[in-house]
């Protein structure tokens, strides 16, 4: 059986890659994932490793799998795929919270890509 050596280091550096690429500020991350913002820089600095239960927060939160965030495998972390990852991890409100969401960013996007192509 292969044995893995998990480096606190890169899984930061992927945890942090994820929160910026969301656009979220660590402090506002932090809360959503339900730890202080000094235990998520620390994590992401490689100081500190995660419980299994923040590993599953970040997951949740991100819908990038635990699989990317630990050992850096690039499976289904498509944009598609973490929206999908999110999303059945929702309730059925949250769902259709987001679906009316998607529907008016749509036709907006449409209209205002119309106007630009005049």
């Amino acid at each position: 059986m292969e044995s893995y050596v998990l480096n606190n280091i890169e899984i930061g550096e992927r945890i942090r890659k994820t929160r910026t690429s969301m656009g979220m500020s660590r402090e506002a991350f932090s809360e959503i994932i339900n730890i202080s913002n000094i235990f998520l820089g620390q994590i992401e600095r490689g100081e500190r490793s995660l419980s299994i239960t923040t590993l599953a927060s970040i997951s949740s939160a991100t819908g990038v799998s635990t699989d990317y965030i630990l050992f850096g495998t690039p499976n289904n972390n498509s944009t598609m795929s973490k929206i999908v990852n999110i999303l059945e991890k929702s309730s059925d409100n949250m769902k259709d919270y987001v679906y009316k969401i998607l529907i008016t960013s749509f036709s907006f996007f449409k209209v205002n890509e119309n106007k630009n192509k005049k």
